[in-house]
């Protein structure tokens, strides 16, 4: 038996390969599912099934195209009604994989289908559990986005059923299991992942606050609901996509891997409602780019802040890319359930601008620049998380987080400003985002708190109520 992680950093999202005796299983797999079908023939393996630990709600699975590819079943926990054919597995029902045994362990909470699923060798010995969104290492899953496909159910609700969850079901389990979780640090799904993407289950029993044993249903509950945000507006989406149904990605990419000429890709911004999405660095955005386009970079965190700040996945986009990544863009928007990719700038921005037209610019400075023009008079609007900036920030800074940019356009400052995030990235998203509402009227700061630091800047950690729009 061999049991493997495949970690997709971008969207902190983990699936899992199981394999036994000629026989594999793939859990929560990738839309994108052509490397479990080559993993499995590396290892003349046939999947004979597709688990799934609930409806996610932050990426759209591979479960539809890879059934249809393999034939495989798919698999989700009690209580779930998907709209296509799928084994809707009973609590403790077994699962043989080649040697192996699966067993499904019904762990209501994240949602009420969720589902744990415990791995038993060849030799009837545990070996580790794959716990979907229903335990992460240092965390556990938020209770509130079942909320959304039905409204009897509180997060109040949901979060009790959890408690119950891991103490009845989960922390029985033997110490030595392996715990295997779907998501990582970075997850829109907790608040609190560890970097760390496995650990043992009696380590999180001593180092996990969810998992203490003297905690009360109370405290757990006051304790998970605590800071808790509002999820993206694309959770809901991606879920009811889960549930329902999905074009397949080979006939996405098909149709989205549309070639258009500067002149044809502008006609399609005019005569249509597309946003222009710019994926290249960002650099080289804040040189040139065409007006009124957004920037996300497909070298950061690029489909969940697509996700978070497009919001609608039937919102529909003209893409600009670094030559060569094209289908790659499309290929990981889809991801996150935007399928309505219109073609892309062929060439990139070096043909827009050969064929004569109009591009802009973003005023920005490095940190040294900054150092040297900021006073006390300055504005300068922090664009990172509230906790980041609570920590460390340029005293009397407003705090106007990124993800939050499309609420809080009343709260930027009126009179010229410097924007600047952690590291360059989220500023020039933000900066993108205004400029394309008309405001204009601020300096992006290069390299962020990161670069201002080096320059000796005096920083301070002390929040006042007056300076952070949360």
């Amino acid at each position: 038996m061999k049991i493997e992680q495949i970690y997709t950093g971008c969207i902190a999202q983990a699936a899992y390969y199981l394999e036994s005796n000629g026989e594999a299983a793939i859990f929560d797999p990738l839309r994108e599912v052509q490397p479990y079908i080559d993993k499995a023939n590396a290892g003349q393996a046939q999947i004979k099934y597709i688990f799934e630990t609930h409806f996610h709600a932050d990426f759209v699975s591979g479960h539809l195209d890879l059934a249809r590819k393999t034939g495989a079943q798919i698999v989700y926990g009690p209580t779930a009604a998907p709209k296509f054919d799928a084994v809707i597995a009973t609590d403790n029902q077994e699962f043989k994989i080649g040697d192996c045994t699966v067993k499904a362990i019904h762990t209501p909470g994240h949602t009420m289908e969720s589902t744990c699923y415990l791995i038993i060798d060849e030799h009837d010995v545990p070996q580790g559990i794959i716990t979907g969104d229903t335990l992460f290492i240092g965390d556990v899953g938020r209770p509130d986005l079942a909320q959304e496909m039905a409204t009897e159910l509180t997060q109040e609700k949901l979060a009790s059923e959890l408690y119950d969850s891991l103490r009845n079901k989960i922390m029985v389990l033997p110490d030595a299991l392996t715990v295997y979780p779907s998501h990582g640090a970075g997850s829109a799904c907790g608040k609190n992942m560890s970097k760390e993407t496995t650990d043992t289950l009696g380590n999180q029993k001593k180092t996990n606050y969810a998992l203490r044993a003297d905690m009360s249903r109370e405290e757990f509950i006051a304790e998970l609901l605590d800071g808790l945000g509002a999820p993206p507006a694309y959770f809901p989406q991606n879920v009811a996509m889960n549930i329902e149904g999905y074009e397949s990605l080979d006939a996405i990419i098909g149709k989205s891997m549309t070639a258009l000429t500067p002149k044809q890709f502008k006609a399609l911004a005019g005569d249509t409602d597309a946003i222009i999405l710019d994926v290249r660095h960002e650099n080289d955005f804040v040189k040139s780019h065409i007006p009124g386009s957004i920037f996300i970079g497909i070298d950061g965190n690029f489909a969940p802040w697509v996700g978070a700040l497009v919001m609608n996945v039937s919102q529909p986009l003209l893409i600009v890319t670094p030559p060569g990544r094209e289908q790659e863009t499309i290929t990981r928007l889809s991801r996150v359930g935007f399928d309505h990719v219109l073609g892309y700038l062929e060439g990139g921005l070096h043909a827009w601008a050969a064929a004569g037209m109009e591009t802009d610019a973003m005023e920005s400075i490095g940190p040294e620049d900054f150092a040297s023009g900021v006073s006390p008079e300055s504005i300068v609007v922090d664009a990172r998380k509230p906790g980041e900036f609570s920590a460390e920030h340029v005293p009397g800074a407003i705090n106007i987080a990124l993800d939050s940019v499309n609420n809080e356009l009343g709260s930027i400052p009126q009179q010229p400003f410097y924007l600047h995030c952690a590291g360059g990235y989220r500023s020039v998203i933000m900066g993108s985002i205004l400029k394309s509402r008309g405001i204009h009227h601020f300096t992006n700061v290069e390299q962020g708190i990161s670069g201002i630091r080096k320059t000796g800047v005096r920083l301070s950690n002390f929040v006042c109520p007056s300076e952070s729009k949360q």
